[in-house]
């Protein structure tokens, strides 16, 4: 068995015999100093204290002298010298922000490489002046602001570094270039014990200075993780950073060797599959973890998951089969991606979206739909959330006010505090916040649920933490302001999983793998975008003058992930690569070329498979959905007919029977929800109803020009009637509903015109208005009663002759109600008008007995082209005996068809 890296470290120091107590080990990261421990310990025979083991870091920090601050404190205090910059018109902080972050990012950057701020920047200004778009020779005010900040960013640079030189604090890149002009004094002070820095590989120029120095002045060691495969091929990424400190170092030149070490090229079982889209890599691994696990041979202390794409942990924690009991997380989980956060945003959107009108329901709906929420109204005197949500289904509250909140609440509620009674200010928020986390607290603590209980816990220290801050500025004090800092307050934060990390499978990120060894890799996500990342420049400082100064550009990140990845596999005895075969704009490309690079290396060919995995698709087209009329279901059709068919009902059964079983027989109904555009059949209430309520004084009367021009003044006020009955949470003044409004009334009025233009002709006498009626059908083969039954919009008597109106508000074509084919009537939708029609014909003469009738439909959609009336052979509009006794057996064929127990409810695709 060869050796793990960093025991091949430990053996070889002991060769030299290395006193190891007396040793100071410096590490890429704090993770792989707990293996070195661990190795160690495997390795003595006696006892020993402990060696100093020190993260790059934290070793930087102690030559500095700095503390490394956070990245917020940073930004803040970059705020306060970009304020004091005499800019003419400074960004408020929450726009700064979003391009503070990526100055702090190049600044970094720049001190880390040990690039002068005055030539960079000076350089960095003048290509702006160039760039600027404006063809004028004179600059305009507009091209002068822009030009503004990249002409003090120097006079920026200076200011920020010396308040941070002065409080002894930084960041990175900073810490490092003190720690340069630093390393005399310090080399003075120290003791010459052995300092090893080991496994690294991309070093920044001041890493890089201060590492030489330290080999130079003979009591430092370096040990490469470098397999020679990569060291000696002159064009390989893995190897491009060591290569060059090997070819420019002079500790190196001088004949100094560099130690590679010969694994990649050891048999391995290398397996890559193709995996459709992110979520079934998770699942996929969960698979491939049981089938290890079952497997003897594998130890799962020597087994790790690594995720390039670190926002699948929680799917892959789900997917982790339970058979593997002790699992190791070393990645966190940002806080921003927790479902907690979501409920602390949503309620940051609620509360600064507040207007005098109240809360907008979107809003509302999105807050209360949140677990949290729910967790908090379960556990309130009045549980609010189903309450409010009905009623703002049901009264269509587009704004939700105090007053309507006033009845779910009570004086020690949780609504209080996400409901405030007026605007309020960031602390008072925040404030809120950490009410509701001491409520989260105490249920939790009830239930005894760890996991809840620590994510409550971070975010009272990151609302704690943001409460400090927001002490010391003054240049926030809008709720709506704090949405970018909080969001990235949140992200910077993260769940630490606490668990023992030299045992049990290790689940971890690609950068927490630095060092470490392991014989079973599992790597997720090996697509371009994603490993490498691609190129993702996230600076202000263009490629051509990264490159002129040695700065990193996306070659050298990309070589980075590289590096990383080949060291995974180059000990290890079985690998996984898994990347995604479906393309995503979001989630990265096609699979990574570190793939197609391991596939077309004919060196290891024989070690490698490559197969895709896809679920297995068996495509057969679905079949009609089919209903056998049982006991039951035929109770519940006698019972349907008992109580009267509609016809609605039966046009349900023309267009689809399982319309009709699910409408009508199951009385599922669509969903109830907030109308903020109207729905066309609340439009086309207001419509019946305001058209009823405007002919009722006529009823019984003939009508003239002059009683039906007296409605005319009546239109709006009944339908704003109309609209607070049918639709109360709206307000029809301004927006989308005055222009319903508008429309409705229009129609009206344009109806009314109609019946002006039709009585100079005619004489009109009106006699019913929504009147029902119901009949008893006389079927002899059914052995139990069945009823029609019906609305009529409107019973009027043109000539003498009674005529039968139904209103439409939706589309209707002369067509509809033109009937060739009686047999069309109870087979096709498309005549379902027709169909109606003489329904309500049928209903009309059996009460009656009046005939010959008229009907007809008037669609207010197209109400130019008048009374749409129902005819058959040519023209012919008369609805006599003989047409009503024809429809009244199509009619009883169709309801024999429902009512028949042999027949099944068979799906109609429509």
């Amino acid at each position: 068995m060869h050796q793990n890296f960093l025991e091949h470290v430990l053996s070889d120091l002991q060769n030299k015999g290395t006193d190891f107590s007396e040793c100071t080990f410096v590490l890429p990261s704090k993770r792989s100093g707990t293996f070195l421990k661990k190795h160690l310990a495997n390795k003595l025979t006696k006892n020993i204290f402990s060696p100093e083991v020190q993260s790059i870091q934290d070793f930087i920090a102690d030559i500095s002298g700095m503390e490394q601050d956070s990245n917020l404190d940073l930004l803040l205090i970059l705020y306060e010298v970009y304020k004091k910059a005499s800019i003419e018109e400074p960004d408020d902080f929450p726009s700064f922000l979003k391009w503070g972050q990526t100055l702090l990012q190049d600044f970094n950057e720049m001190d880390g490489y040990l690039i002068p701020a005055h030539d960079l920047l000076n350089y960095l200004s003048a290509i702006k002046e160039i760039n600027h778009w404006s063809v004028n020779k004179e600059k305009t005010e507009m091209v002068q602001n822009y030009l503004q900040l990249w002409n003090k960013l120097e006079t920026i640079y200076n200011a920020f570094s010396s308040i941070l030189r002065e409080q002894k604090r930084g960041y990175q890149g900073l810490m490092s270039k003190v720690a340069v002009s630093n390393l005399e004094e310090y080399t003075k002070k120290s003791s010459e014990k052995p300092i090893i820095f080991v496994g690294f590989n991309a070093l920044t120029t001041a890493e890089s200075k201060i590492i030489q120095h330290f080999l130079e002045q003979g009591f430092g060691q370096a040990y490469w993780d470098i397999d020679s495969y990569f060291l000696d091929d002159p064009i390989h990424d893995a190897g491009l950073f060591i290569r060059n400190y090997q070819r420019n170092w002079p500790y190196y030149r001088n004949n100094k060797s560099l130690d590679p070490q010969n694994n990649f090229l050891t048999p391995k079982k290398i397996s890559i599959t193709g995996i459709p889209k992110s979520i079934s890599q998770t699942k996929y691994v969960g698979q491939l973890l049981k089938e290890l696990n079952s497997n003897s041979t594998i130890d799962f202390s020597k087994t790790a998951v690594v995720m390039a794409d670190e926002s699948l942990l929680t799917p892959m924690l789900q997917a982790v089969p339970p058979s593997i009991n002790a699992v190791n997380i070393t990645m966190g989980l940002p806080l921003d991606k927790t479902v907690l956060y979501s409920f602390f945003m949503s309620l940051l959107e609620l509360n600064s979206n507040f207007s005098e009108r109240g809360w907008f329901y979107k809003y509302v709906l999105e807050l209360i739909s949140n677990p949290y929420t729910l967790t908090l109204s379960s556990s309130s005197t009045i549980d609010f959330v189903p309450i409010l949500s009905k009623d703002i289904k049901e009264q269509n509250l587009i704004y939700v006010t105090n007053t309507s909140l006033e009845q779910y609440s009570e004086s020690t509620g949780a609504l209080q505090l996400i409901f405030p009674e007026d605007r309020i200010s960031v602390s008072n928020w925040i404030g809120n916040c950490l009410q509701l986390i001491e409520r989260f607290k105490i249920i939790y603590q009830q239930e005894k649920n760890a996991l809840e209980l620590e994510q409550v816990y971070r975010f009272y220290t990151l609302f704690n933490q943001f409460k400090q801050y927001l002490a010391n500025v003054d240049f926030i004090s809008e709720l709506k302001s704090i949405k970018n800092l909080f969001r990235q307050l949140a992200s910077m934060e993260s769940l630490d999983f606490i668990g023992e990390p030299l045992t049990g499978l290790q689940i971890m990120g690609m950068l927490e793998s630095r060092n470490l060894d392991f014989e079973t890799v599992i790597i997720t996500s090996v697509n371009e975008g994603i490993l490498p990342s691609g190129k993702l420049n996230n600076s202000f400082i263009p490629f051509d003058v990264k490159r002129d100064y040695g700065l990193p550009t996306y070659k050298e990140k990309d070589a980075i992930y590289i590096y990383h990845f080949y060291r995974l596999i180059q000990r290890a005895k079985n690998v996984y690569i898994i990347y995604n075969t479906e393309p995503d704009v979001l989630e990265g490309g096609e699979k990574s070329r570190l793939i197609s690079q391991l596939l077309t290396d004919e060196n290891i060919a024989g070690y490698i498979s490559h197969t895709i995995a896809a679920p297995q698709a068996n495509i057969s087209p679905s079949p009609l959905l089919e209903i056998s009329k049982g006991p039951t279901l035929m109770d519940d059709i006698i019972a349907f007919a008992n109580n009267g068919f509609s016809p609605t009902s039966l046009t349900n059964y023309v267009r689809n029977p399982i319309d009709f079983y699910t409408r009508n027989i199951l009385k599922i109904n669509d969903l109830d929800e907030v109308e903020e555009n109207i729905a066309a059949n609340t439009f086309g209430t207001i419509v019946h109803d305001s058209l009823e309520e405007l002919y009722t004084p006529l009823l019984g009367t003939v009508l003239s020009k002059e009683s039906v021009l007296g409605l005319k003044s009546k239109i709006a006020a009944i339908v704003r009637g109309h609209f607070q009955k049918n639709l109360s949470g709206v307000d029809i003044s301004k927006g989308k509903f005055l222009l319903v409004y508008n429309v409705i009334v229009k129609y009206l009025k344009n109806f009314l015109d109609i019946e002006i233009k039709e009585l100079q002709n005619h004489t009109v006498k009106l006699l019913a208005l929504e009147e029902k009626y119901e009949v008893q059908l006389n079927i002899p083969e059914l052995d139990f009663p069945v009823k029609l039954k019906g609305t009529l919009d409107r019973v009027d008597e043109v000539d003498g002759i009674t005529r039968i109106i139904d209103y439409k508000t939706g589309k209707v074509e002369p067509k509809n109600v033109k009937l060739t084919d009686w047999e069309a009537l109870i087979t096709d939708y498309d005549k379902s008008k027709a169909f109606q029609l003489l329904c309500y014909a049928l209903l009309y003469s059996k009460k009656y007995n009046t005939n010959p009738l008229t009907a007809g439909i008037y669609s207010f959609k197209n109400l130019g082209q008048g009374l749409f009336s129902f005819s058959q052979d040519k023209n012919n509009t008369l609805i006599d005996d003989e047409v009503l006794s024809t429809f009244e057996d199509y009619l009883k064929q169709l309801i024999l068809e429902i009512c028949n127990p042999a027949l099944p409810l068979i799906e109609k695709p429509v």
